[in-house]
């Protein structure tokens, strides 16, 4: 590594037991995992929580009231968001954090959509997931995390 110039960050380095701890690298959190329907562990991937975090603060600023551009635009912008990161966390166990994702764009649009067609109450009858991610076409991840890979 002398010899291409670059250095250890003596802070941020450190070895871990993977087996016994997790840890984050590149956005994901590697380590022990358990499976949800039978409880055995294994080692695995799965897009870390600040990750999620993150898409979260981006779905919030493409969706904010002072936004006033049409709705194609808003949910082209927003499916790119949601293309973009579902195709960097397809990798490992990523149904949670797909889940917790699609939750929170359905919670986040319904919202908007509410403000924007000044609907006072009953915005879950009027915007369903099901409108949401069908005619008005916002990407759902958990579809793409059970599409099988070309």
């Amino acid at each position: 590594m002398k010899r291409l110039g670059l250095t250890l960050n003596e802070a941020k380095t450190s070895l871990r037991q993977a087996r016994q701890e997790s840890f984050d690298f590149l956005g994901y959190t590697f380590g022990p995992q358990r499976y949800r329907k039978d409880g055995h562990r294994y080692l695995g991937a799965s897009p870390s929580k600040k990750s999620v975090a993150r898409l979260r603060q981006k779905v919030n600023e493409v969706l904010t009231p002072s936004n006033t551009a049409p709705w194609p635009e808003v949910r082209n912008r927003l499916n790119r968001i949601l293309r973009g990161w579902s195709n960097y966390f397809c990798q490992g166990t990523r149904l949670q954090a797909y889940r917790a994702a699609d939750n929170h764009v359905a919670a986040r649009v319904r919202h908007f959509l509410r403000r924007r067609h000044k609907v006072s109450s009953g915005a879950t009858r009027h915007f369903p997931n099901e409108v949401i991610f069908g005619p008005l076409g916002v990407l759902r991840l958990r579809h793409v995390h059970l599409r099988v890979p070309p």
